[in-house]
Order: C-alpha cells, then sequence, then structure tokens
C-alpha cells in the first residue's frame, strides 16, 4: 500500500474524531450550570409538603389504594428528609469572614 493512500484514509478519521470530541466537550460546557450558584431550601414550605404527603397517604390508605399510599409516603419521608438537610445546612454554616 502506498503512503499517499494511508494519508488519506487516516487524515480524515482523525479529523471526524477530533471534530466530534470537540462538540462533545462544547455541549458539555453549554448545558453544565454554574457550579458556584447557592440553592436555597423553604424548610417550612418542604414540612408543608410532607404534612400534605402525609394526608394524602391516610386518605388512599382509607380508600384502599395501598400502592399508592405507599409512594404518597415515601415521598413525604424523603420531603422531611430534605427539610431536615437544608435546617442542617443552614445551622452548620459559617458566617461570612470578617462579621
Amino acid at each position: 500500500m502506498r503512503p499517499t493512500q494511508t494519508a488519506r484514509r487516516v487524515l480524515p478519521a482523525l479529523l471526524a474524531t477530533m471534530l466530534l470530541a470537540g462538540g462533545v466537550l462544547a455541549g458539555q460546557t453549554v448545558t453544565a450550570g454554574p457550579a458556584a450558584a447557592a440553592m436555597t431550601c423553604n424548610v417550612s414550605k418542604l414540612k408543608a409538603d410532607a404534612r400534605k404527603e402525609r394526608d394524602r397517604a391516610a386518605k388512599l390508605k382509607r380508600l384502599g389504594a395501598t400502592a399508592e399510599a405507599k409512594k404518597a409516603l415515601a415521598h413525604a419521608a424523603a420531603l422531611e428528609k430534605r427539610a431536615k438537610q437544608c435546617a442542617d445546612a443552614d445551622n452548620g454554616s459559617r458566617p461570612p469572614f470578617g462579621k
């Protein structure tokens, strides 16, 4: 095989690979959100939503829909866990330097 035929095969493949890799990297940088964005939680709203889910689970259980009631209870537990995490994060954080 002559060297020109090898170059004709290798160079387009290399170019295509570089373009795909660059496109993937550019796509990731565009879709990625800012890393330092502050996440705020409304603890009282999370607890209220959990309470509503528990009430809905009790209603579903009375109606005989046990599978949906279990899902509602699991969602309520997740909301309460998130509220506890947010409260712990708020209580455990230090004030800014110099205050």
